[in-house]
């Protein structure tokens, strides 16, 4: 299979669920933001091997898979066809699980921080930051149309963990975190 088509030559794109739509159309910048989102965290994953986090960031990367696939397939009344995976409630039942890991390791949080810190960090920062622009459009998404509401709750639990990850990764570095200083 060639990876080049010109069926977008035209600025259109195919639907997972069949159909053609725009490229600038709202389905298309949300599950391109999640992708994005995606390549974010491949960085975040070359920035540092450490077991755990690859682990993390490894089922990060294979559950985007499953809300792009989701975001690019409209709902379909009676049933998706072809068969699409969709977020289940689970997911973000489980990254709250995560989330609770990892805080317990954190001292308590009780200022501002500025992103940054290790690279490795910075890029989670990085990924939380991105992982938001992709919950507003899936919000600005399902006020137009119908869409698996749980792909939006796991992108809002989704940054939560991104920004508790960050603040692990310099943790686990022993690199300190920078409080914000409001200077006025």
């Amino acid at each position: 299979m060639k990876v080049y088509t010109r069926t977008g030559d035209d600025g259109t794109t195919g639907l997972f669920g069949g159909g053609r739509v725009s490229k600038s159309h709202l389905r298309v910048q949300a599950y391109g933001t999640v992708d994005e989102l995606n390549s974010v965290l491949g960085v975040a994953r070359a920035c540092h091997k450490d077991d755990e986090m690859e682990r993390i960031l490894d089922q990060l990367q294979h559950d985007l898979f499953v809300v792009g696939a989701d975001m690019a397939t409209p709902l379909r009344p009676g049933g998706d066809k072809p068969h699409v995976q969709r977020v289940q409630p689970e997911a973000a039942e489980a990254l709250e699980g995560i989330i609770d890991r990892c805080d317990d390791d954190l001292e308590e949080l009780r200022n501002f921080i500025l992103p940054g810190g290790t690279m490795q960090a910075a890029q989670l920062h990085l990924a939380r930051t991105v992982c938001r622009r992709a919950e507003r459009l899936a919000v600005a998404l399902s006020q137009s149309e119908p869409i698996n509401e749980e792909a939006v709750v796991y992108l809002n639990r989704l940054s939560d963990l991104l920004f508790v990850l960050g603040r692990w990764a310099n943790a686990r570095a022993g690199e300190p975190e920078v409080i914000w200083n409001p200077r006025g």
